[in-house]
């Protein structure tokens, strides 16, 4: 069943398999507060066993690093605002993976990492990536990283 997030009042519903479940509540709440701020678009969830066309698109995505996420998929969440489509899939590991895809403009596709407070780099990522670090009240502190997509999906 799907939910708007509200990120005012940070919501663990969902995620509470994950072992920072308060940070990666805190890291989707951030999620919402920015297309709430930026576009007026709610943030919307939907669990990842009743989204898992969503899922596989990410994965798909991914192979393009020979990334596979070794963790479960507890969560996504989809956006289409002002031509850009934005898939969200939120991991039990704490992990966050962001697809923006531009639809009319090849070379503004990119895919985000964020990576919730008290968790390690997921292997699958360590060799490949450095890690950004940004402050967040919803959050506390959230390390990230992207690369560009190169395919069409």
């Amino acid at each position: 069943m799907a939910h708007v997030i509200d990120f005012k009042t940070v919501s663990t519903a969902g995620l509470e398999s994950s072992p920072v479940v308060d940070a990666l509540a805190g890291l989707r709440a951030n999620e919402a507060r920015y297309f709430f701020n930026k576009y007026k678009a709610e943030f919307v969830t939907t669990p990842a066993s009743e989204s898992q066309d969503r899922v596989d698109y990410v994965s798909r995505i991914l192979m393009e690093r020979d990334i596979v996420v070794s963790t479960p998929a507890l969560e996504t969440a989809e956006l289409l605002v002002e031509g850009i489509r934005w898939t969200f899939v939120f991991y039990q590991s704490g992990l966050e993976v962001n697809v923006l895809y531009n639809l009319e403009d090849p070379k503004k596709r990119a895919v985000g990492f964020k990576l919730s407070m008290g968790m390690d780099v997921p292997e699958e990522l360590a060799s490949k990536f450095k890690f950004a670090r940004q402050k967040s009240k919803l959050a506390g502190e959230i390390r990230g990283s992207f690369f560009v997509i190169k395919g069409e999906y």
